[in-house]
């Protein structure tokens, strides 16, 4: 594994994130309110709404925990800890993930090669969709490390699952372990067979639990279709992600990573259980999944390397 001089918390911690539209100002916002970073730069081609957003996150900074937020430009990168990649066209009505393809396939790659002139050090967080695609462009554009450059993956759609399921069982969400894997997209895939509360099974009925599923599948297309796109969810989970970067948390999210054989599945990008701290992916998890979620996976697998080889 690559390794690198590892910070303390304590010491000054930059989080560059590149795009300033809805999803990246409100990633900047949700990382200012928690205080996750004593420095958050926001960079966009629109130089003119990039100031405005920075200068309505300063207004408010008297009622957050301290910290410097600027517009910023590519040198910013040199002394970053992480890199969140949010820019390109966004998904809009009926459209998925993978309808965006070659258009923000060409805007990563250059986004990439002008984010490691200034820094081969910082970890690559990647939120453009379709997120597994553009995770696998920016690891390759970049040359870094496998573990280095990692996407957000089904970390939202679990996210969805989970609240879906609490909703049901009337419990809080996060007493809840249950979460997709695979492409953060249709073809996702539920691992039933790990699904429970404090070790118990779920205590709802198999069609409640698809039923969960379903709705946490189409949640991006519902959002999208009421206000024309979705933040404040995704922007609550790269904060929290960046949180068990910076202060080398090592905790296990599902995020999309490469893949060199696990689970059967090599040279593709997609989302298993990952352990995550200061050097970006520690480890992927060997889980035990059932044959038809194996099955399921591979299949997702497939899908998200035939959108890659359409832009290769």
């Amino acid at each position: 594994m690559f390794q690198r001089k590892i910070k303390q918390p304590a010491e000054s911690t930059r989080v560059v994130v590149i795009g300033a539209g809805s999803v990246g100002a409100t990633c900047a916002y949700a990382m200012l309110v928690q205080g996750i970073a004593s420095e958050i730069v926001l960079i966009d081609v629109n130089k003119k709404k990039c100031q405005g957003e920075v200068l309505d996150l300063e207004h408010g900074i008297s009622f957050s925990p301290q910290a410097k937020v600027w517009a910023g430009s590519y040198k910013d990168c040199k002394d970053a800890d992480v890199v969140v990649i949010t820019a390109g066209i966004k998904q809009k009505t009926g459209q998925s993930r993978l309808d965006l393809v070659q258009t923000n396939s060409k805007i990563v790659g250059d986004i990439v090669r002008k984010v490691t002139k200034y820094t081969k050090q910082a970890v690559i967080l990647m939120v453009t969709n379709p997120l597994d695609v553009m995770t696998y462009v920016a690891l390759k554009e970049s040359k870094l490390p496998d573990n280095q450059v990692f996407g957000t993956g089904t970390t939202l759609d679990s996210s969805r699952f989970r609240y879906l399921l609490a909703k049901k069982m009337d419990i809080a969400p996060d007493s809840i372990g249950a979460y997709l894997l695979g492409e953060h997209g249709d073809s996702s895939v539920p691992i039933y067979s790990h699904a429970n509360v404090m070790g118990e099974e779920l205590k709802i009925s198999k069609r409640d639990i698809r039923r969960a599923y379903q709705g946490a599948r189409k949640a991006a297309y519902d959002v999208i279709c009421k206000k024309g796109s979705t933040f404040y969810a995704i922007a609550l989970a790269v904060a929290r992600i960046n949180r068990a970067i910076l202060y080398d948390e090592n905790h296990v999210f599902p995020v999309s990573v490469y893949l060199t054989g696990e689970q059967g599945i090599k040279d593709v990008c997609l989302s298993l259980p990952a352990i995550v701290g200061r050097t970006g992916i520690k480890k992927v998890l060997d889980i035990k999944l059932s044959a038809s979620e194996k099955k399921e996976l591979q299949k997702s697998a497939k899908i998200i390397k035939k959108t890659i080889n359409s832009i290769k």
